[in-house]
Formats: C-alpha cells, structure tokens, sequence
C-alpha cells in the first residue's frame, strides 16, 4: 500500500512537537515519572463561563450543521474583538472561522499558492509552516533570522531574497518557538516594501495575549496598504486555553476569505458548532491572559532563564511573548551529545538524552529550522518547570562529565 501513496504524504514529516509530546505521552502512560516541556498548550483550563457556554448549546441541541464560514454571531464577535483589541474594521464577509488556528493557515496555502510559487518563512519558524506550503505544491524559502537581532528578520536580512514567484510571507509575532516580538517600527520597515510589491502578508497573531515586554502590533493596523495586503490568523486556543476546541479565526481581503470558505466546505464543512458557541462565550467576555496569569508565565520564563544561563552552557535571549524559551547549545555541550550519540544532530541527541535518561521532554531545533536549539515550553504547572530544570541541570553535568 505504502508505494501507493501520494509523493507529497511520502515526504511529509510529522509535526515535531506533536511526535515528542506523544513519546512523552506514552512514556507517562506506562508509569514513567515524565516532566513533558514539550507542549504548547496552556496549563490552565478553560474558564467555567466558556464550557458552560458549550455546555449549554449541547442541552438546547444546538448541535447541527452551521454555515461553512462559521456561525454569525461568532463571526460578529471576531469582527468586535479586532475593532475593540486592534483598531481593525472587519464585516462579516472579511471573516471565518475555522477548525483551529493551524487550519487557517493550510487554508490559506490551498487558496494562495500554484505549484513552484514561493512562500518567505524566516527562520526559526513554527514547525507546520513550510509542511503547509509544500502540500499546496509551494517552495518554503527559508530566510534566517540572526541571534543577534532578537531573532526577528530585518529589512536587511531580505537584502539577497529573490521575489520572483514570492507570492506571500509568514510571520509570527510573537513567536513560536523564540518568543520575539516584533515593533509597529521592525513590522512597517520589513513588510512595506514586500507589500508595495504585492506580496501577501499572512499575520499569525496567536501569541497576541502573552506579551511580557514590549507592546504587541496588530500587523493590519500600521497602514492602509497593509490593511489590504494582509490575512490575520488568531484564534482562542492560547489566550482562552481551548485548545482542544479547535476553533481559529482569519480575517482578510473578502476574494481571500471567499476562496478559503469554499475549500472548508468541501473538507471539513464547518467548524464544531459546540465549540464556537464557547467561543463567542470567550471573544464576548474579555481576556482571560492578564494580570496574574501573566505575570505566573512570565515568572516562569524568567526561572528558567535564570537556570540555562547559570549552567553556563546555553546562549539565550529572554523572550518578550509567548510562552517558550528557544537556548542554543554551546559547542562544548554539543560535542558531548554527538560524543553519547553519534552520526545525530546536537539538537536531537540532547534532546533524546533528556527524554531518556532524564525524563524530561523538550523539542529539537531542527523543526524549527535552526538544529543547534531546542524549545522549551513553560505553559506548565510550575512545579513542573521547576522538576524539569533540575533534571536539564543533571543532564548537562552528567554529559560534560
């Protein structure tokens, strides 16, 4: 069966950090004491008003077939959190809804790219982007972004980039995995040019919620022209913990979003009708990423911080958003993990090393396109963390001998 299949499944790879935190996943389920830093998934639950809401639509049977699109007053509600949170005047027919906040962006890659156009991803990326744009049958160009500049791409890191067939750019702000974030200033100067080009720019905001320095920049919002260019990806998943609701939203040029709806018609119909009541619950009822909850992340990030740079064995920057921390590992230590398991890339023997004889999981840089990396997430329980760091701290002494 397996010659069978298509040419483009053959060489598709699972998502990285979906493939650690199932290893992670089974080593616990068979009794093995596993500190999972793998996931990016909020360890708070859902909010009782929220499930509730979704509980409620489940009694009064509110459980059919909606619009392909998404529901009316879901898509209201998105429309009055980009005008209330972004400044952004959206109508209903510039939104949907969709099955989740990466199925926006596949939509996206299946109504924008003919076979050998060109997508711009700068790197390090979230692990699902290059994957999408080559299922559309698209060319990922990868474009580093350097340490040096917080690991945020700058005008002249496109200096040497080819625009021939570039039919759009991604970018995440803040990041998965690095937790940069960019200025309204480093967003107009690198995505102007490229939009008086016509290049497309797919803005994923998902993060948006989870700043702890700096002051978060709807990408939209900064001009009239990029207000026509750009497709804005968002959802609930991280600033209302459902992500297993799976409900994101895109909003964008009304062509864009026309060509996006048809194609979720003809795969998943429409999105759960249970989950966008919650929802519009979650979009209508305020943030839930604030005060206290915010300040416990960023706690977090800062212990663990601290932890890398005291081992004295990683170069990191402290992220201003998100919830992950993305060290490089020095050459001594990479040295060790090629030494304990060689022929492997650093990234993924340290991060096998850890998952094996630590029991704590953390996901290698290379699906992120930097192999020298690995991502830590801190959306757990901090007595987690502070498991986890000491079982790294372990590690990298027991490697380094």
């Amino acid at each position: 069966m397996k010659q069978l299949l298509s040419e483009r499944v053959q060489s598709l790879k699972p998502s990285a950090t979906i493939a650690i935190n199932s290893k992670a996943s089974a080593l616990k389920a068979s009794g093995v004491d596993v500190v999972n830093l793998s996931a990016g998934e909020p360890d708070f639950d859902t909010p009782n008003h929220i499930k509730n809401a979704g509980i409620d639509a489940i009694r009064q049977g509110f459980t059919r077939y909606t619009p392909s699109e998404g529901t009316r007053e879901l898509l209201m509600a998105v429309c009055r959190k980009f005008e209330s949170d972004n400044d952004l005047c959206y109508q209903p027919e510039n939104v949907m809804i969709n099955s989740g906040g990466k199925f926006s962006t596949y939509l996206a890659m299946q109504a924008l790219i003919n076979p050998g156009d060109k997508v711009i991803i700068p790197a390090p990326y979230w692990v699902s982007f290059p994957p999408m744009v080559e299922l559309a049958g698209g060319i990922p160009v990868i474009v580093k972004a350097k340490a040096t500049n917080g690991f945020k791409l700058t005008p002249e890191d496109m200096k040497d980039v080819d625009l021939t067939r570039v039919k759009a750019i991604i970018i995440n702000s803040p990041s998965n995995p690095t937790g940069a974030l960019y200025s309204k200033e480093e967003l107009d100067a690198l995505l102007t040019p490229l939009a008086e080009k016509g290049v497309i720019i797919i803005s994923d905001e998902m993060y948006e919620d989870l700043v702890y320095e700096g002051e978060f920049c709807s990408v939209a919002s900064i001009s009239e022209l990029l207000f026509k260019q750009t497709l804005t990806l968002n959802g609930v998943s991280k600033a209302y913990a459902m992500t297993g609701w799976r409900i994101g939203y895109a909003a964008g040029n009304a062509d864009l979003i026309k060509a996006m709806r048809n194609i979720q018609s003809q795969s998943t119909s429409n999105p759960c009708s249970i989950s966008q009541k919650a929802a519009t619950e979650a979009l209508s009822s305020g943030h839930v990423v604030k005060g206290e909850l915010l300040e416990r992340f960023k706690e977090r990030r800062d212990f663990i911080c601290n932890a890398l740079w005291e081992l004295k064995e990683f170069t990191l920057l402290k992220p201003s958003g998100a919830f992950y921390v993305f060290p490089e590992i020095s050459e001594r230590l990479q040295k060790a993990c090629c030494t304990a398991m060689p022929n492997v890339h650093p990234d993924l023997a340290f991060s096998a090393y850890l998952l094996e004889k630590q029991h704590t999981a953390v996901v290698p840089g290379e699906g992120f396109g930097l192999s020298s990396c690995f991502r830590i997430s801190y959306a757990v329980e901090t007595s987690e963390v502070e498991v986890g760091m000491k079982r790294i701290s372990r590690g990298v002494k027991e490697l380094l001998g």
